[in-house]
């Protein structure tokens, strides 16, 4: 009798240790490509809460954090645990996506169990440069905004669909360019490859994110621009900001008019 998809996704969402997360959720992609995980579940969806994490970093408001110059090796310490923070968020979204919303095709799973894989080993990249460093992961405080946003969209997969790939993780694609540009100035060339995978990946995340709005659209017969131009009203009014690489976001599947949406969004 094969395992349920489900319970082990839970399973991994609610691991607190970060080698044991990491270790988790790569044999449960692992598993499901192997075809030893089913989609039969007899269980409820468990309400969304916290996710399992470390009991460090300790979390504040983002205007709290510390600054992240890379001109000094303190500095890309700093930026590399913001980014694993970040990831290790990443790994807890996907692998709440999978478990929180059923009844979605089987590709919707295999999705974002590879999201949560890639995601793992990005956070496991960043990790070693930490250690590397002399440092670990929950040396520095972190901010909550990436599961805060899975609390407020786990009533509807669409909306997590539209906010969390579509605009959280898409800020990624804006602002990484801009910072890989950075360490190469200062020939950190080590964190420059990290983040060239980072990137790569980061693009086919939210091209899935892309992906899956969009047919929640069509089949809720939503017109997808308005419906996330309302969506950014109601959820994030007076949080977006740009610039918008306008590059990355067409490779992950962004059109020249929802691009121009979003600049119109900001004023």
């Amino acid at each position: 009798m094969s395992l349920s998809l489900f319970q082990q996704a839970n399973r991994c969402l609610q691991s607190s240790d970060c080698n044991d997360k990491y270790t988790l959720t790569r044999a449960l992609a692992r598993a499901w490509r192997a075809g030893e995980l089913s989609l039969d579940s007899t269980e409820p969806v468990e309400p969304i809460g916290e996710a399992g994490r470390p009991d460090k970093p300790h979390l504040v408001s983002p205007k709290n954090l510390p600054r992240r110059s890379v001109n000094s090796e303190s500095g890309r310490i700093i930026l590399a645990h913001a980014l694993a923070h970040i990831e290790f968020n990443a790994i807890n979204l996907a692998l709440d996506a999978v478990y929180r919303f059923r009844d979605m095709p089987r590709k919707f799973y295999s999705d974002w169990i590879r999201v949560a894989d890639e995601e793992a080993y990005h956070f496991s990249l960043l990790e070693q440069y930490l250690k590397d460093r002399g440092h670990a992961y929950g040396d520095y405080d972190a901010h909550n905004g990436l599961w805060e946003m899975a609390q407020k969209t786990a009533h509807d997969v669409m909306i997590r669909m539209a906010l969390v790939p579509r605009v959280l993780e898409a800020r990624g694609l804006d602002v990484t360019p801009g910072i890989m540009a950075k360490l190469q100035q200062v020939h950190d060339m080590e964190f420059v490859e990290h983040l060239k995978i980072i990137q790569r990946d980061e693009i086919g995340h939210v091209a899935i994110g892309n992906h899956w709005f969009k047919y929640l659209c069509a089949q809720r017969q939503l017109e997808s621009r308005e419906t996330f131009k309302q969506l950014i009203n109601d959820y994030m009014k007076g949080s977006l900001r740009g610039p918008y690489d306008e590059v990355a976001r067409k490779q992950a599947g962004f059109t020249e008019q929802e691009i121009a949406d979003l600049k119109a969004l900001e004023l």
